[in-house]
């Protein structure tokens, strides 16, 4: 990744630049720019996503404690979203918050 400056067609009348994933509309500044790729913008989101993708990828058939505990992770995060958990109005927005300190 790098900061490779953002192309004149990529550019809003504002300043601002899509992000290829989800469209949300930012400042350069705010957005994942891949290598050799300056017009790919990820917004922090999507970026987090495709780092989580990945490490699943790694650890696919990995029997190291590492990845067996980002697996479990994985698994309880599987769990409390099915139930639904992640929108209840007492422990929800914990729960969403502690999503981006764990694997």
């Amino acid at each position: 990744m790098s900061a490779e400056p953002v192309t004149a067609i990529d550019l809003h009348a504002d300043g601002s630049v899509q992000c290829w994933c989800c469209g949300t509309i930012d400042t350069p500044a705010r957005m994942v720019h891949l290598g050799n790729h300056p017009e790919v913008h990820l917004c922090l989101g999507c970026a987090h996503f495709v780092h989580q993708q990945a490490w699943e990828i790694e650890d696919d058939g990995n029997r190291r404690p590492a990845a067996l505990f980002r697996d479990r992770f994985r698994n309880l995060r599987a769990f409390v979203i099915r139930r639904g958990w992640h929108h209840n109005r007492f422990i929800g927005n914990r729960l969403r918050s502690l999503d981006k300190y764990l694997p």
